[in-house]
């Protein structure tokens, strides 16, 4: 998936239900603020968020000391991309990094932090307080030492158990970011929803570009660029993923064998079948089966 397709995609599960319930409820229960942004993204995370840091807002007003996060976000993500990672601010406080993936490819980064693990010190202040003058940066010391220390504290295995609750739901959220993405509407042209429907009716069946483009009423062309504009996807890709949602159902089945639902949800190829599912979810089916079936089961 391009930038485009990452940024859409991003966008989209942020405005969901399901993220915004789950933002909503993660500040309440700790106090802490929480973004999703994308893997290349270089605005400063929680950047006007309720729970953000008042220390971090202040210094966000300079320029920088504005420098010296980005530097920190650019170190996080760059870390994270495989793993949570936790890093140390130039103000002794920590950010964490959970990467969220759509399959294979990392689509971005769930991101809190602007906590200390240990109650700040006068001594640690002094410290800070000279490497901000040391910078230039114009600001009264009794307003941002009453900011520092206002910031939420949490012990090393309190923020050790958030970051746990982060990386289950970025899974969760690699496992319905695929939904997410056939369902987007976004005030679609006419001729895409048509599109769309009849892929959905007809996903079994043999289809080419230029038939859903007959479909569509539009050119071959015309439909190709339109299509990719409006769904972050090529013709193909769109296809193959919805194929692959209707596999993910199948193979909940236990009785029908992989070779069976390959050619059901429209593959000619089982070895295409395997590719292609790996690629999108990130296992193999006969594994995705397993794991699924291990969780209903318990």
């Amino acid at each position: 998936m391009n930038a485009d397709g990452n940024k859409n995609l991003i966008q989209a599960l942020v405005n969901s239900k399901l993220y915004q319930d789950y933002q909503r409820a993660f500040a309440q229960a700790t106090g802490l603020p929480l973004c999703l942004q994308t893997a290349d993204s270089w605005q400063l995370p929680n950047h006007g968020h309720p729970n953000q840091s008042p220390f971090c807002e202040l210094m966000s007003r300079k320029s920088r000391s504005c420098a010296a996060c980005l530097q920190v976000q650019q170190k996080l993500i760059q870390s994270a991309r495989e793993a949570p990672q936790t890093v140390v601010c130039f103000a002794g406080m920590v950010d964490t990094a959970v990467p969220v993936q759509l399959g294979e490819h990392l689509i971005g980064f769930l991101q809190t932090g602007q906590v200390f693990r240990h109650p700040p010190s006068p001594k640690q202040f002094e410290r800070l307080w000279r490497l901000i003058q040391s910078w230039g940066i114009t600001v009264d010391k009794a307003e941002l030492q009453k900011a520092y220390f206002q910031t939420r504290v949490l012990s090393a295995k309190q923020y050790e158990s958030i970051v746990r609750l982060l990386h289950i739901f970025a899974q969760h959220l690699s496992m319905v970011s695929n939904q997410v993405l056939m369902q987007q509407q976004n005030a679609e042209p006419p001729p895409i929803r048509r599109a769309r429907q009849f892929i959905a009716e007809h996903y079994n069946e043999r289809l080419s570009l230029s038939r859903v483009a007959q479909v569509a009423n539009t050119s071959s062309y015309y439909f190709c660029k339109m299509f990719k504009k409006a769904t972050g996807l090529n013709f193909t890709h769109y296809v193959a993923r919805v194929r692959i949602e209707r596999a993910k159902n199948l193979l909940l089945n236990p009785n029908l064998r992989v070779s069976e639902i390959a050619f059901e949800v429209g593959f000619q190829s089982l070895t295409h079948f395997n590719r292609v599912f790996k690629k999108i979810i990130g296992r193999c089916p006969t594994a995705y089966r397993t794991k699924v079936i291990r969780s209903i089961v318990g």
